[in-house]
C-alpha cells in the first residue's frame, strides 16, 4: 500500500500469482483508518508483476472447508470488505493485467471503474474444481451483462480475453499493458485533483444513493447535498475576496 497525493494504491503482492490465502485480503478496519488518515480521494487497485491476482489458494481454501463455521466466517469477512469497497464514497479503479481469476475477479467487480490491459485474461475457474464463486460474484456478473452469458461465463469456467470482457461490460476500457497504471492513475487523477473532498464524497454518494433509494428519494436527497455544497462554496468565495 502506497500514497501519491491523494491517491491510494494497492497492490495485491503475493507473486507470481498473487493468489489469496484469504478472502479478506485487506482488514476493513484497517483499510478505513488508511483512507480516512489520508484523506484519500482516490483509490488504484492492482497487482503486482504480470497478474492481477489469479484468486483463492485452493489448498488454503480447502484446508478452511474442513472447519464450516470458520469457513462461513472468513468468506463473510471477504464479502464485507468487498461491500465496503463498492460503496466507499471516493473512487476506486480497478487496473488489471495478466490473469484475473475467482477472487481476483470479484475484487475487480467490487471496484467503481475496471481498466484493464490488452493481454488479461478473465475466468470464474471455481467450477472445474467442483466449487462456485462464493464472494458475491455472480450477482454482479449479472448486474453488468445478460442472465444467458452470466450463466455461460460461470458454469463453463472458459477464459476470456480483453476484448470479450468489454463486450460483456466486465471491464470499462483496454489499454496497453505498458500504459495500464499510467493510463489508470491518470484517468484516477483527472476525476480527483483540484476537487474538493467532500464533493467527491457528495457525487459518489448520490451514483450509490441511484442504486440503492426509489428515484424520489435520491433526487431529493442529490438536492439537498447540491444546496449544501452551493452554499459553502459561496461561502469560501466570498472569504476569498476579503
Amino acid at each position: 500500500m502506497q500514497i501519491e497525493q491523494n491517491m491510494g494504491i494497492i497492490r495485491i503482492d503475493n507473486p507470481p500469482g498473487n493468489y489469496l490465502v484469504q478472502p479478506e485480503f485487506i482488514r476493513v478496519d484497517f483499510l478505513w483508518d488508511w483512507i480516512e488518515k489520508n484523506k484519500l480521494k482516490g483509490i488504484l487497485i492492482c497487482g503486482t508483476g504480470k497478474h492481477f491476482s489469479g484468486g483463492a489458494d485452493l489448498d488454503a481454501l480447502f484446508a478452511m472447508s474442513r472447519n464450516t463455521s470458520m469457513m462461513k466466517a472468513e468468506i463473510n469477512k471477504g464479502k464485507d470488505l468487498l461491500r465496503f469497497i463498492e460503496n466507499l464514497n471516493i473512487p476506486v479503479i480497478a487496473a488489471i493485467r495478466g490473469i484475473c481469476f475467482g477472487g481476483g475477479l470479484e475484487i475487480v467487480l467490487a471496484c467503481h471503474m475496471r481498466i484493464c490491459s490488452d493481454n488479461a485474461l478473465f475466468a470464474f475457474p471455481e467450477t472445474n474444481h467442483g466449487i462456485m464463486p462464493g464472494l458475491g460474484g455472480i450477482n454482479k456478473v449479472i448486474e453488468l451483462t445478460s442472465f444467458h452469458e452470466s450463466m455461460t461465463f460461470v458454469l463453463s469456467g472458459d477464459m476470456i480475453n480483453a476484448e470479450e470482457a468489454k463486450a460483456m461490460k466486465l471491464v470499462d476500457h483496454i489499454t496497453s499493458n505498458e500504459e495500464l497504471i499510467n493510463y489508470s492513475k491518470t484517468l484516477l487523477k483527472k476525476m480527483i485533483d483540484g476537487r474538493r473532498l467532500k464533493v467527491i464524497h457528495y457525487v459518489m454518494k448520490a451514483l450509490h444513493n441511484s442504486r440503492t433509494m426509489t428515484l424520489e428519494d435520491a433526487i431529493k436527497e442529490e438536492t439537498r447535498m447540491f444546496c449544501e455544497l452551493a452554499a459553502e462554496e459561496m461561502e469560501r468565495r466570498m472569504r476569498n475576496e476579503e
